[in-house]
């Protein structure tokens, strides 16, 4: 991909976590009030959520550099999938 086109893919690249947040905000908007205890908690928990898909983001690329993990769909099966 050339640079314009990387650039393009930041802008318009979001992860789970920011398009379900995006919803939220749009579709109930009093969650976002800061104004509110009920607002206050669920900004902290965006934060926070939005903190641990980051690290989930991070710790995927780093093992796919130092494993045998062989896919991304392994990699997920190894760590997050439950029976």
């Amino acid at each position: 991909m050339g640079k314009w086109t990387n650039n393009l893919f930041k802008l318009i690249m979001k992860t789970a976590m920011q398009e379900l947040f995006s919803q939220l905000e749009t579709e109930y908007p009093n969650l976002f009030n800061i104004n509110t205890l009920e607002g206050k908690k669920f900004i902290n928990d965006y934060y926070k959520f939005i903190e641990m898909e980051k690290q989930q983001i991070i710790d995927a690329y780093d093992v796919a550099w130092q494993s045998d993990v062989k896919n991304g769909e392994d990699y997920y099966n190894k760590t997050f999938k439950t029976k």
